[in-house]
C-alpha cells in the first residue's frame, strides 16, 4: 500500500492544472491554439482556429462562452509532464464559468494585450484567482502588433500584482513567440497538486454536457483518493448512487482509462438521462468509502437580470422544458422557474448573468434545440415591503409580482459597484452617461498617466439594457467595463403598463425609476405604432402607471370606400352608408384583439435603434 502510495505522489508531482484569464479579446483562445500545437497534443489536420470553442456562436462572435478543458502532454528536462489547461471566458457575463474553472486549478497564466493593456475584466479575474490562492503567471500577448505598448503594459502588470519586470513573460498566440517560455513557467512556477490518494474519493464537478446517446457526462478535477471504471458512485449532496460506466481523462474528445487519479482532471458517464440528477459543485464520493463532507468549490450563482421566455406556439411548452433543462446542463449559471402570462400563455422566467447572456441563451435554443421563442421584457429582481408587515419582504422578479400601491411601503433596487477603466480622453463623457443613468461617482483613479479608472455606485435596473453599447460609442470603443453587485437600497420605482385598447398585456410592462417612465412609455408606444399591424378598427396605445396615462399614440383604422358603388343621387345615402360603417366598427372594437407580432417585444430592447 506505500508503495501505491509512492507511486501516486511520484505521479502528482508532474501534474499540472491551470487555466487562462483575461479580459475579452485578449488572445486566450488563440494562445491555447499555441500551446496545443506547440504539445502535439492536435494533429495539423485536425487543427483550425479557437479549435477548444466547440460552438458555433463562440466562432462566430470571436468569444469564448464556455470553458473548455484538455490535457497535454510535455516533455521538460528529460522528465514527462501531464498538464491540464482550462480556456476561460473574457466576457463579464460568463464569469461564473471563470470561478468555476479557478477552483479546479492551482494556477493561472494572466494575459494582458499589449495594444490595450489592463482592462477592467483583467483586474476582477485576476482578484478572483488571488481568493482561489491561485499561483499567477503574468504574459503580455500580441507583442508583435504595431500598437504594442510593451513598456507601459509592463509597468501596469508591475503595479498591479507587485512582480518583478523580468517574471513577465512576452508572447504572442498569433505568430506562437514565447510558447516554450510559458510552458516552462507554468511547470516551474505552478505547484503539483496536493492530495491523498489514500483517502476516500473527492471529486469536484466543475461542468458537465448532455449527450443525447450517453446522457449526461460530468466534468470533475479529483482532490482526493481515485475513480476506476465500474466503481459504485454516489454525489455528496443528492445520495443518488450509480455506477461509473465510464472514466477518462479530456483530451480534443474523450478519452476512456481505468483510472484517474488524484490531482488529474477527467469526465464520468454514468447512463443518467434526466438532467435534474446531477449538479455542477457536487462532490463525487465512493458508496462504500463515502467523504464526511464535500469540496468547497465556488459560490451559488446569482442572476442578475430576469426576463420571460415563452414558446412562439403553447403546445411547444412541454418540449421547451426539456430544452431548457439540457441547456441548463451546459450552463449552469441559467436560472429558470414556470410562469403564465394572458398575453403569451405558458413560459418560463429566467435568470440570466447579464444582457450577452441572455441573447446567448436565445440563440443556442433557436440554433441547438429549434425553439422559437419569445422573450419579454428584461428587469432586474426588486424587494417590495409591505404597509402592514414592514419587515416582511417580497421578491418581485416580475411586474405582475408587484404588490398594490394601497400595500406598499416601499421598495428596493439593486445597486452594483461599476468599474471602467479608460483614456483621459472621455471622462467627461462617462461622466454624463453615468450620471444621466441614476449614478454616483465614488473614486477616480490614474493607474498610468493614459489610463484612469472610474469607479460608481449605479443601480442595476439602470445597465441592464443598453449601457455596455453607449459606453463603447461615447467612448470610441476605448473603455472596459465590469461589475459587482453591492446591496439593495430604496427607490421610487414604479410599475408601467402598456394597454392596447384598454386591455393590459402583461409581457410588456415595465418596472422602472418615475422619473424615466415618461419617456420611456412614450418611446415604447411610438415604436409599437410602427410594429402594430393596422386594423379595420381604431387602436389606442396607451402607457399607464396605475389609473394615469403618460403616453399614448394611436393607430388609425384601415377604411373600406363604401361609398365607392354611390354613382351621384341622394347625399343621404351616402350618409347612410358611412353611418352604418361607423356602427360596425364601434362593435368591431370592442370585440376585436389585436395580435402582437414577436417583433414588438424584441422592439423594448432596442428602443434606441
Amino acid at each position: 500500500m506505500q508503495g501505491f502510495a509512492y507511486l501516486c505522489a511520484l505521479f502528482m508531482k508532474n501534474i499540472r492544472n491551470f487555466c487562462i484569464i483575461a479580459h475579452i479579446d485578449h488572445g486566450k483562445s488563440t494562445l491555447a491554439d499555441r500551446l496545443l500545437e506547440f504539445t502535439h497534443t492536435i494533429s495539423d489536420r485536425d487543427m483550425q482556429a479557437q479549435v477548444l470553442d466547440d460552438m458555433d456562436l463562440e466562432r462566430e462572435k470571436g468569444i469564448t462562452i464556455k470553458s473548455h478543458a484538455i490535457q497535454m502532454d510535455y516533455e521538460y528536462k528529460g522528465e514527462q509532464y501531464t498538464i491540464n489547461l482550462i480556456d476561460t471566458p473574457g466576457h463579464v457575463d460568463f464569469s461564473y464559468e471563470v470561478s468555476r474553472a479557478l477552483a479546479a486549478c492551482e494556477g493561472a497564466l494572466l494575459l494582458v494585450d499589449a495594444s490595450q493593456g489592463i482592462q477592467a475584466q483583467t483586474i476582477s479575474n485576476l482578484y478572483l484567482a488571488l481568493d482561489n490562492d491561485l499561483e499567477i503567471i503574468p504574459v503580455i500577448n500580441k507583442i508583435d502588433m504595431d500598437g504594442a505598448m510593451i513598456p507601459e503594459v509592463t509597468d501596469q502588470i508591475v503595479d498591479l500584482i507587485g512582480c518583478k519586470p523580468e517574471e513577465i513573460i512576452k508572447a504572442s498566440g498569433k505568430s506562437g513567440i514565447g510558447i516554450e517560455e510559458i510552458m516552462a513557467a507554468v511547470i516551474e512556477r505552478i505547484p503539483p497538486p496536493k492530495g491523498d490518494p489514500d483517502a476516500p474519493l473527492q471529486a469536484l464537478i466543475f461542468d458537465s454536457v448532455f449527450n443525447s446517446f450517453r446522457g449526461v457526462i460530468a466534468y470533475y478535477r479529483i482532490f482526493n483518493g481515485s475513480l476506476k471504471k465500474n466503481d459504485k458512485i454516489k454525489f455528496f449532496h443528492t445520495d443518488n448512487e450509480y455506477t461509473a460506466d465510464e472514466v477518462g481523462i479530456l483530451k480534443l474528445g474523450l478519452a476512456p482509462r481505468k483510472e484517474v487519479k488524484t490531482g488529474d482532471v477527467g469526465y464520468i458517464i454514468t447512463g443518467i438521462k434526466d438532467a435534474k440528477e446531477i449538479k455542477v459543485g457536487d462532490t463525487i464520493n465512493l458508496v462504500n468509502n463515502p467523504s464526511l463532507e464535500a469540496v468547497h468549490g465556488f459560490e451559488e450563482v446569482k442572476p442578475m437580470v430576469f426576463a420571460g421566455i415563452f414558446p412562439v406556439e403553447t403546445d411547444d411548452f412541454e418540449e421547451l422544458r426539456d430544452c431548457m433543462e439540457k441547456l441548463q446542463l451546459n450552463d449552469a449559471s441559467l436560472t429558470f422557474e414556470p410562469e403564465t402570462s394572458q398575453a403569451l400563455g405558458f413560459g418560463f422566467r429566467c435568470g440570466f448573468l447579464g444582457m450577452l447572456h441572455m441573447e446567448i441563451i436565445q440563440e443556442r435554443l433557436e440554433r441547438e434545440f429549434n425553439q422559437m421563442v419569445i422573450t419579454t421584457v428584461p428587469n432586474v429582481s426588486f424587494h417590495a415591503f409591505l404597509t402592514r408587515d414592514k419587515d416582511a419582504v417580497v421578491i418581485v422578479n416580475n411586474p405582475s409580482e408587484m404588490p398594490e400601491p394601497s400595500r406598499l411601503d416601499r421598495i428596493e433596487e439593486p445597486f452594483i459597484r461599476a468599474q471602467i477603466i479608460t483614456l483621459p480622453d472621455y471622462i467627461g463623457n462617462i461622466m454624463s452617461l453615468c450620471l444621466g443613468k441614476r449614478g454616483l461617482l465614488i473614486n477616480q483613479n490614474y493607474l498610468t498617466p493614459t489610463r484612469v479608472e472610474l469607479i460608481f455606485e449605479m443601480p442595476l435596473t439602470e445597465i441592464v439594457f443598453d449601457f455596455y453599447d453607449k459606453l463603447k460609442s461615447c467612448t470610441r470603443g476605448y473603455a472596459s467595463f465590469d461589475y459587482h453587485p453591492l446591496d439593495y437600497r430604496e427607490s421610487d420605482i414604479c410599475k408601467m403598463d402598456i394597454l392596447l385598447n384598454a386591455e393590459n398585456v402583461d409581457a410588456l410592462s415595465a418596472l422602472i425609476h418615475r422619473s424615466r417612465a415618461q419617456d420611456f412609455g412614450r418611446k415604447l408606444c411610438s415604436k409599437l405604432k410602427d410594429l402594430l399591424p393596422r386594423q379595420q378598427f381604431l387602436i389606442a396605445i396607451q402607457a399607464a402607471i396605475g389609473a394615469k396615462v403618460v403616453a399614448r399614440e394611436n393607430i388609425s383604422a384601415m377604411r373600406k370606400d363604401v361609398t365607392a358603388k354611390c354613382y351621384g343621387g341622394d347625399i343621404s345615402r351616402k350618409r347612410k352608408l358611412l353611418e352604418k360603417q361607423k356602427e360596425g366598427k364601434k362593435r368591431m372594437r370592442q370585440i376585436g384583439s389585436v395580435d402582437i407580432p414577436q417583433e414588438a417585444f424584441l422592439a423594448v430592447l432596442r428602443l434606441d435603434d
